[in-house]
């Protein structure tokens, strides 16, 4: 019964607020996003505040999260890859992407072992296993052991902490094949 409760608070409880600025928008204006550095990121809190939208920020550093089955990820299927949106870090690709039916977007495998950091998450009266990025340590969501083969793993993450590009290479050979 503990457990439907504090499903139903969290549920409740979450944000979907709409951001002043999309984080599209805010990738010039943050300092350190990068899809390429790998330099390890600490700011303080009010540093991020300035460099995220709110949205962002919200689940980012205060480890929100939004209403199942809101995010723009949830149902996505385009073949390319996953970042954080806080920092740039690549953390999924699309192939370990599948259909979980949780209300947000699920992975079997991060895509390295140094993109995702792990902390245990025993809020709410749960015995959870937090995600984050690996860069930032921004918070993403977190992670299950009924996932499928063949890591047997459930990476349940916010569509808000994910920015999407889709593979290019991928894209020139799908639209050759289907000439």
């Amino acid at each position: 019964m503990s457990a439907i409760l504090s499903i139903i608070f969290l549920s409740c409880n979450s944000q979907n607020k709409e951001s002043k600025k999309d984080s599209m928008e805010t990738k010039g204006t943050n300092a350190v996003y990068s899809r390429s550095d790998s330099a390890k990121i600490n700011l303080a809190d009010t540093e991020w505040r300035k460099l995220l939208p709110e949205d962002v920020y919200e689940i980012a550093r205060e480890k929100g999260t939004e209403r199942p089955f809101t995010g723009k990820y949830d149902k996505h299927k385009e073949v390319g890859t996953y970042y954080c949106a806080a920092c740039g870090n690549p953390l999924f690709a699309s192939n370990g992407k599948f259909e979980s039916s949780c209300g947000w977007p699920s992975f079997f495998e991060p895509i390295s072992k140094g993109s995702i950091v792990y902390a245990p998450d025993n809020a709410y009266g749960m015995k959870r296993t937090e995600v984050m990025c690996g860069r930032c340590k921004a918070h993403l969501g977190h992670v299950f052991e009924d996932g499928p083969p063949p890591s047997g793993l459930r990476y349940c993450i916010n569509s808000v902490i994910l920015d999407f590009e889709k593979a290019k290479d991928a894209e020139k050979e799908f639209k050759a094949e289907n000439k």
